[in-house]
């Protein structure tokens, strides 16, 4: 295709040693019938066959390789950030490089995002493993709901997921909002949860564009398998996420209480002491929920055995 002189969407790509499985990625983006878009593809210091693979792609104008500018931490966050101040286009949209994106991605979300008064798209993501043999439901007939601070409960504890691939934002959302680069894992839900309490609204489209691969050697395979530097990243992101929200009067009890909980997932201590003084709780429930952290692997197993049995 020949060069086009200013993209309409710009395709952010993080990549590190993943030369065995970016051509698929890449093929999916190819295969997009709307045709107007650049895809910047960020290296993070990869030792494998990445170049070599990406090579033969580069010939297509739209793709552009480079590695991470030395100004940005190393990790998906500076890639990312990396990837934001090259872009182009009116639009930005974070893609990983081992997932399959719909080839109708884009033209069905860039309409929606151009006729009405929304910053953002977010659309449903399917996950899958090993090879890819899905097919892509091309009907065009879907629901939707608005999205705005209102819906911070559901997006923060997961239940209307947003993760990084499934959101499609108007550039201008990037203008003063970055990624947070010291932040190695749930960088995304930290920062997702920003923008929309900055007053940024939306749409939520009921139609699968994402496919996402699953596999031990992500970043959230790494994190459920035990890895103490995305651990770290997580609790690191509670915590930014919480202060934020306070800061913005809307830390509810609910979402409390699902900090709270998280600091009993993960056995932390020091992060709830953290919530129990960014929310005025007193002495005795700091403690109540120190105790209740130390016992709730007991706990947990004893509910589920109730549940199961009983």
């Amino acid at each position: 295709m020949s060069t086009l002189a200013k993209p309409e969407v710009s395709i952010i790509m993080a990549t590190y040693n993943r030369a065995h499985l970016i051509i698929e990625s890449l093929i999916s983006i190819q295969n997009q019938t709307f045709e107007n878009w650049e895809c910047i593809i960020i290296d993070d210091g990869s030792t494998d066959e990445t170049s070599a693979q990406l090579e033969p792609y580069l010939s297509d104008s739209r793709f552009r390789y480079l590695p991470r500018s030395a100004k940005h931490k190393k990790g998906l966050p500076g890639c990312r950030n990396y990837g934001i101040e090259l872009a182009k286009g009116d639009y930005i949209v974070f893609f990983d490089d081992d997932d399959i994106a719909h080839p109708d991605h884009f033209k069905i979300t860039i309409p929606i995002l151009k006729e009405n008064d929304f910053q953002f798209c977010h659309y449903t993501r399917e996950v899958f493993f090993g090879e890819f043999n899905r097919e892509f439901n091309r009907n065009l007939n879907y629901g939707y709901k608005h999205i705005n601070y209102k819906n911070l409960d559901k997006i923060i504890t997961h239940e209307l997921p947003f993760n990084s691939c499934a959101v499609i934002w108007k550039k201008e959302c990037f203008f003063n909002n970055r990624f947070h680069e010291d932040l190695l894992y749930a960088e995304e839900w930290e920062l997702y949860s920003r923008l929309l309490s900055n007053g940024f609204t939306g749409i939520s489209i009921d139609k699968t564009l994402y496919f996402g691969r699953k596999h031990n050697a992500s970043n959230t395979g790494e994190f459920y398998l035990g890895n103490k530097i995305r651990r770290e990243s997580k609790i690191k992101a509670i915590k930014l996420v919480a202060q934020n929200l306070m800061e913005k009067e809307l830390l509810t009890p609910l979402l409390t209480r699902y900090f709270i909980q998280l600091a009993f997932l993960l056995n932390d201590r020091a992060l709830i002491n953290f919530l129990g003084k960014l929310t005025n709780l007193s002495r005795i429930q700091i403690y109540r929920y120190q105790m209740i952290r130390k016992y709730y692997p007991l706990i947990s197993r004893y509910l589920r055995f109730k549940k199961q049995y009983l």
